[in-house]
């Protein structure tokens, strides 16, 4: 089979994929777009952001068993600020299918997300991640601290907002998490 035969079959199969989607998720999807390469966005509604995820996962109809990234991005310039100031994108790939889909779902500043730890394990530093450059909550998560920037760190960098010249200089060295210390003795 060529190359494009591969690349023709696969777009079939996702095409499908997504109208099962619609058939089966239909209350945790807000809209479905396609971005220039042809993967699929699936905007999902907040509180059944989960709820989706876990079955793009487990059905075997879809088997999007690798999270390839979880990220996030500022949109405050963007046309739907009213529905949320941040988008937290979660990349997909069936490794049976060899298909990828994007989800993403809009979070406001104060709000929480719920976190995808419980569907992918390797969730849990990358939320780690987009929570300290954005600033944004994920409920239930098992660690959520800083991972890059110092804990004395103010702000989050990554926010349109942030000042870029905010200059943060610490003399010490970072403090160690007495949890961190504690692990070791026993």
């Amino acid at each position: 089979m060529s190359w494009n035969e591969q690349i023709e079959k696969n777009q079939a199969k996702l095409s499908k994929q997504v109208e099962l989607l619609k058939q089966v998720c239909s209350d945790s999807i807000e809209k479905i777009e396609t971005d220039r390469d042809g993967c699929p966005i699936v905007w999902s509604k907040k509180d059944k952001n989960i709820t989706l995820l876990k079955v793009m996962k487990e059905n075997s109809d879809f088997s999007f068993e690798f999270l390839s990234d979880l990220t996030a991005y500022d949109d405050v310039d963007g046309s739907e600020e009213a529905q949320g100031r941040f988008v937290v994108v979660y990349n997909l790939f069936s490794l049976q299918y060899k298909t990828r889909i994007r989800v993403k779902c809009r979070v406001s500043e104060n709000e929480t997300i719920e976190t995808a730890v419980s569907v992918w394990e390797a969730a849990n530093w990358a939320e780690r991640e987009v929570y300290d450059m954005f600033g944004i909550q994920f409920k239930n998560h098992p660690d959520l601290r800083r991972i890059l920037m110092d804990v004395r760190w103010e702000g989050h960098p990554l926010r349109k907002d942030y000042y870029w010249r905010k200059y943060q200089l610490f003399n010490d060295p970072e403090p160690i998490p007495m949890k961190l210390l504690q692990e070791g003795i026993e």
